[in-house]
Protein backbone atom coordinates (compact mmCIF):
# COMPACT_ATOMS: atom_id res chain seq x y z
CA UNK A 1 0.00 0.00 0.00
CA UNK A 2 2.90 2.35 0.70
CA UNK A 3 4.46 1.80 -2.72
CA UNK A 4 1.27 2.72 -4.58
CA UNK A 5 0.24 5.35 -2.00
CA UNK A 6 -3.11 3.59 -1.48
CA UNK A 7 -4.93 4.60 1.67
CA UNK A 8 -7.90 2.23 1.33
CA UNK A 9 -8.90 -0.89 -0.59
CA UNK A 10 -12.25 -2.71 -0.40
CA UNK A 11 -13.68 -5.76 -2.15
CA UNK A 12 -17.10 -7.39 -1.79
CA UNK A 13 -18.21 -10.65 -3.36
CA UNK A 14 -21.09 -13.02 -2.53
CA UNK A 15 -21.54 -11.92 1.06
CA UNK A 16 -17.81 -11.59 1.76
CA UNK A 17 -16.43 -8.11 2.45
CA UNK A 18 -12.79 -7.19 2.90
CA UNK A 19 -11.67 -3.63 3.60
CA UNK A 20 -8.07 -2.56 4.13
CA UNK A 21 -7.18 0.96 5.28
CA UNK A 22 -3.77 2.35 6.01
CA UNK A 23 -3.65 3.51 9.64
CA UNK A 24 -1.98 6.66 10.89
CA UNK A 25 1.31 4.80 11.43
CA UNK A 26 1.25 3.31 7.91
CA UNK A 27 0.26 -0.18 9.13
CA UNK A 28 -2.71 -1.68 7.25
CA UNK A 29 -5.88 -2.20 9.31
CA UNK A 30 -8.04 -5.03 7.97
CA UNK A 31 -11.77 -5.54 8.42
CA UNK A 32 -13.25 -8.88 7.38
CA UNK A 33 -17.03 -9.29 7.69
CA UNK A 34 -17.09 -13.09 7.27
CA UNK A 35 -14.95 -13.89 10.30
CA UNK A 36 -11.34 -14.73 10.98
CA UNK A 37 -10.69 -16.82 7.85
CA UNK A 38 -8.34 -14.10 6.65
CA UNK A 39 -4.58 -14.62 6.84
CA UNK A 40 -4.34 -10.95 7.85
CA UNK A 41 -4.84 -9.61 11.37
CA UNK A 42 -8.47 -8.52 11.75
CA UNK A 43 -9.25 -5.15 13.27
CA UNK A 44 -12.99 -4.50 13.57
CA UNK A 45 -12.43 -1.09 15.17
CA UNK A 46 -11.25 0.87 12.14
CA UNK A 47 -11.67 4.60 12.90
CA UNK A 48 -14.87 5.94 11.31
CA UNK A 49 -13.31 9.36 10.79
CA UNK A 50 -11.22 8.29 7.81
CA UNK A 51 -12.68 9.48 4.51
CA UNK A 52 -14.20 6.81 2.32
CA UNK A 53 -13.34 7.13 -1.34
CA UNK A 54 -14.84 5.04 -4.09
CA UNK A 55 -14.89 5.19 -7.88
CA UNK A 56 -17.95 2.92 -7.99
CA UNK A 57 -21.39 4.36 -8.61
CA UNK A 58 -23.49 4.73 -5.46
CA UNK A 59 -25.96 1.91 -4.82
CA UNK A 60 -29.59 2.80 -5.44
CA UNK A 61 -31.61 3.52 -2.29
CA UNK A 62 -34.23 0.88 -3.14
CA UNK A 63 -35.19 -1.47 -5.94
CA UNK A 64 -35.46 0.22 -9.33
CA UNK A 65 -39.05 1.03 -10.26
CA UNK A 66 -40.07 -1.07 -13.25
CA UNK A 67 -42.21 0.54 -15.92
CA UNK A 68 -45.08 -1.47 -17.33
CA UNK A 69 -44.31 -2.96 -20.75
CA UNK A 70 -40.64 -1.93 -20.56
CA UNK A 71 -37.87 -4.52 -20.73
CA UNK A 72 -34.16 -3.80 -20.53
CA UNK A 73 -31.45 -5.31 -22.72
CA UNK A 74 -28.65 -6.00 -20.24
CA UNK A 75 -24.97 -6.61 -20.78
CA UNK A 76 -24.05 -10.31 -20.63
CA UNK A 77 -20.39 -9.42 -19.91
CA UNK A 78 -17.88 -6.80 -18.86
CA UNK A 79 -16.34 -4.87 -21.73
CA UNK A 80 -16.53 -1.78 -23.92
CA UNK A 81 -19.89 -0.86 -25.47
CA UNK A 82 -20.13 0.06 -29.17
CA UNK A 83 -23.37 1.07 -30.90
CA UNK A 84 -22.04 0.32 -34.41
CA UNK A 85 -19.64 -2.09 -36.13
CA UNK A 86 -17.23 0.79 -36.90
CA UNK A 87 -17.10 4.55 -36.31
CA UNK A 88 -18.34 5.17 -39.86
CA UNK A 89 -21.18 2.60 -39.68
CA UNK A 90 -24.79 3.28 -38.78
CA UNK A 91 -25.79 2.34 -35.20
CA UNK A 92 -27.38 -1.11 -34.82
CA UNK A 93 -30.26 0.28 -32.72
CA UNK A 94 -31.52 3.85 -32.37
CA UNK A 95 -34.56 5.22 -30.54
CA UNK A 96 -37.60 3.94 -32.44
CA UNK A 97 -35.82 0.92 -33.97
CA UNK A 98 -38.00 -2.20 -34.00
CA UNK A 99 -36.09 -5.23 -32.71
CA UNK A 100 -36.73 -8.97 -32.56
CA UNK A 101 -35.16 -11.66 -30.41
CA UNK A 102 -32.30 -12.08 -32.92
CA UNK A 103 -31.68 -8.39 -33.73
CA UNK A 104 -28.12 -7.26 -33.00
CA UNK A 105 -28.37 -4.10 -30.89
CA UNK A 106 -24.70 -3.44 -30.08
CA UNK A 107 -21.20 -4.88 -29.79
CA UNK A 108 -19.30 -5.39 -26.56
CA UNK A 109 -15.55 -5.72 -26.87
CA UNK A 110 -14.04 -8.03 -24.28
CA UNK A 111 -10.41 -9.18 -24.40
CA UNK A 112 -10.00 -7.90 -27.98
CA UNK A 113 -13.01 -9.96 -29.14
CA UNK A 114 -16.05 -8.19 -30.60
CA UNK A 115 -19.24 -9.83 -29.26
CA UNK A 116 -22.53 -9.06 -31.02
CA UNK A 117 -25.31 -8.61 -28.46
CA UNK A 118 -28.84 -9.59 -29.50
CA UNK A 119 -31.99 -7.97 -28.12
CA UNK A 120 -33.49 -11.33 -27.04
CA UNK A 121 -36.89 -9.58 -26.89
CA UNK A 122 -39.36 -8.23 -29.43
CA UNK A 123 -40.28 -4.56 -29.27
CA UNK A 124 -39.21 -0.98 -29.99
CA UNK A 125 -36.09 0.69 -28.61
CA UNK A 126 -37.17 3.57 -26.37
CA UNK A 127 -33.72 4.70 -25.23
CA UNK A 128 -30.02 3.79 -25.39
CA UNK A 129 -28.73 3.93 -21.81
CA UNK A 130 -24.98 3.77 -22.53
CA UNK A 131 -22.78 6.08 -24.58
CA UNK A 132 -20.62 4.70 -27.39
CA UNK A 133 -17.16 3.63 -26.24
CA UNK A 134 -18.09 3.47 -22.55
CA UNK A 135 -17.11 0.54 -20.29
CA UNK A 136 -20.03 -1.64 -19.16
CA UNK A 137 -20.45 -4.15 -16.34
CA UNK A 138 -22.15 -7.54 -16.31
CA UNK A 139 -25.92 -7.04 -15.95
CA UNK A 140 -25.78 -3.30 -16.70
CA UNK A 141 -28.80 -1.96 -18.59
CA UNK A 142 -27.90 -1.07 -22.19
CA UNK A 143 -31.25 -0.35 -23.88
CA UNK A 144 -34.78 0.36 -22.75
CA UNK A 145 -37.26 -1.52 -24.98
CA UNK A 146 -41.07 -1.30 -25.07
CA UNK A 147 -42.49 -4.76 -25.63
CA UNK A 148 -44.75 -5.33 -28.54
Amino acid sequence: MKRSELSEFAVEEEGFKLKIRRGGNGVPLVSNSRGSNSPFPVNETVPATLPVTSNAAPAPAGPAKEEEGIIYVKSPMVGTFYRAASPESKAFAETGTKVTETSVVCIIEAMKIMNEIQAEIKGTVVEALVENGQPVEYGQRLFKVKQG
